[in-house]
């Protein structure tokens, strides 16, 4: 009898440890099970809200926005390990207090049990918005700290690799755009950048321009037939310069309604593209399956969604072919992994969106080499070139087309000490007050 109490609590500790439920302890190997099994019992002590100073100048063209489109909440422990997560700027600083007192005298290791309990707050009172976003930080930045506490990258955490780089595509816009040597928004030389550098994927938005113009679009969402046929000018030019040497993501940024999705859709047949991307709203899972039924371009559904709840019904109606997913807007790391591990149960690929900031794409490339079901990854030439750089030391530039996490325990980003003390990082103690 004594035997059998000792081995239950030996596999109750294995198989219930609050963040080995939360991780998928059966996925990991033992080694890794023993080293975060091993770290020590520590509590939550203080909470720090870091926003950024407005104005801050970024180098290397004209074109990129600056400063910073994030910010970030920091967890700090009684035995002195600060973990660092990252959301998007705006979120009220209440908000960020109301979560934040709850975390204090709490062990940080109890990854999904925290993650149950603040959700089930937000959900009572229609979780999403800046909730979640306080939900996606504190879950990123509890796994930081789990990583350095047991000496592991975070994709250790997450079952280890299951390849040694991921394979990343270029998010292109007008206010992204490379600005090298010129070259400004000029759609076949960012291609030629790219595949110069072994890029070989693209994201472009062909029809951002009949959302906006009042002569080509109402308020329905309408996309007119001069309006299609000049986006479509783009892709043909795609084509026509490079072939299929690059493949080309269409993202609609949920501008349209489903009759112009449809015709967005079938007009984009002949070219073989990746994906179409948020072509409407994701508020509607029926018109999203409609829309999938009656084309052959993979659907692509959406950086705005928040937990595996929401995903699921996309899944189970069969509205979409690949799950793109925010770390730091759909729940954190671990509630990526679960959405990810979800789709893949549907034998879904998955693509992350991750033009945020600099812990956003290095936790997406810590996710993206650990999930076996990933498509392909975001990246932005200006960002990590310029922006990022400013603030961190570690974000991944690819090398022939791709990238890979850092192996440094935790998060491994690297923040820059000197954002704190120049004032370009605005500390703020949200808990205890």
């Amino acid at each position: 009898m004594k035997e059998h109490r000792t081995a239950r609590r030996t596999f109750l500790k294995q198989a219930g440890y609050g963040s080995m439920a939360a991780l998928g302890a059966g996925a990991l190997p033992p080694a890794t099970l023993a080293a975060v099994n091993n770290t020590e019992t520590m509590k939550v002590t203080k909470v720090d809200s870091v926003t950024f100073r407005r104005g801050i100048e970024i180098g290397g063209g004209s074109g990129g926005r600056q400063g910073a489109e994030w910010s970030w909440i920091q967890l700090h422990t009684d035995n002195g390990i600060v973990g660092t997560g990252e959301t998007y700027a705006g979120v009220p600083l209440d908000t960020v207090r109301a979560y934040a007192r709850r975390l204090i005298g709490r062990d940080p290791r109890d990854i999904d049990g925290i993650w149950r309990s603040l959700y089930f707050d937000m959900a009572m009172r229609n979780a999403g918005g800046g909730d979640m976003h306080v939900l996606s930080a504190i879950n990123m930045a509890q796994l930081d700290i789990l990583g350095q506490a047991s000496g592991l990258p975070l994709y250790r955490l997450l079952g280890g690799k299951t390849r040694n780089s991921v394979r990343v595509y270029n998010t292109t816009t007008d206010y992204w755009a490379i600005n090298e040597t010129k070259i400004g928004p000029d759609t076949m030389k960012i291609v030629r950048f790219l595949l110069d550098r072994g890029i070989t994927g693209i994201k472009i938005y062909p029809f951002e321009a009949a959302a906006v113009a009042p002569f080509t679009v109402n308020q329905d969402g309408y996309i007119s037939n001069q309006a299609l046929e000049q986006g479509l000018k783009c892709i043909r030019e795609i084509r026509d310069g490079v072939g299929n040497a690059i493949d080309i993501c269409v993202d609609c940024w949920g501008h349209f309604n489903l009759t112009s999705a449809q015709r967005i859709a079938k007009a984009l047949e002949p070219y073989n593209i990746m994906y179409l991307e948020d072509a409407m709203l994701s508020s509607n899972v029926e018109a999203y399956a409609q829309l999938a039924r009656e084309t052959s371009v993979p659907i692509c559904i959406s950086e705005t969604l928040a937990t595996r709840y929401e995903y699921r019904a996309f899944l189970e109606q069969k509205a979409c072919d690949v799950i793109m997913y925010d770390v730091t807007w759909c729940g954190g790391v671990t509630e990526a992994k679960k959405i990810a591990d979800m789709a893949d149960a549907y034998m879904i690929p998955t693509s992350p969106h991750t033009c945020g900031g600099p812990l956003l794409y290095i936790c997406a490339a810590h996710l993206s080499m650990a999930v076996p079901n990933l498509l392909i990854m975001e990246s932005n030439y200006w960002k990590y070139t310029h922006q990022y750089p400013h603030f961190v030391e570690n974000a991944p530039v690819p090398v022939k087309g791709a990238v890979t996490a850092p192996e440094l325990p935790g998060i491994g980003a690297g923040i820059k000490p000197e954002i704190f003390k120049n004032g370009d990082a605005i500390v703020e103690t949200v808990a205890p007050v």
